[in-house]
């Protein structure tokens, strides 16, 4: 799912810009003709992400439906993986035609600071069933190990 990275700063505010159809004056009509009225159309959107741990690996998974895998951008530098793409719209669709538009279309990116020392040089990414999924190992020093409590006497 993707979110709007910046929000208006109020829901009145947002029903002043972004009027329902069934209520617009003509005036609003050719506003929105012109794209005024789109109050997210300057923002990027934001990836939801599932971030966890194995004993050996961090794992981060994200649902990037409607973006070709070679479109996707995953970049490693130090300790931040940095997840950017693009989701377009069917431009033969017009504003007018849509009842709800609820999906975000647009650029979207997404940064996560590595919890833990990894090691980027062999990171690995997978795309299936529009779930992008990194494996970064974990470096020896970070790697979860468990100590067996033994008894003194």
């Amino acid at each position: 799912m993707i979110a709007v990275n910046k929000t208006p700063k109020s829901i009145k505010e947002v029903s002043e810009n972004k009027k329902h159809k069934l209520f617009s004056s003509d005036e609003d009509d050719d506003k929105s003709k012109k794209g005024n009225d789109d109050w997210f159309s300057d923002y990027e959107g934001q990836l939801a992400v599932d971030v966890y741990q194995t004993p050996s690996e961090i794992v981060i998974k994200a649902p990037i439906a409607g973006v070709k895998p070679e479109e996707i951008e995953v970049s490693i530098a130090e300790d931040v993986v940095t997840i950017k793409g693009e989701r377009k719209s069917d431009k033969s669709i017009t504003k007018e035609n849509y009842y709800y538009q609820e999906c975000y279309w647009g650029t979207f990116s997404r940064s996560i600071v590595l919890p833990v020392a990894a090691d980027t040089e062999n990171a690995n990414a997978t795309f299936r069933n529009g779930i992008l999924t990194l494996m970064i190992p974990k470096e020896a020093k970070a790697k979860t190990k468990t100590v067996k409590v033994k008894t003194v006497q």
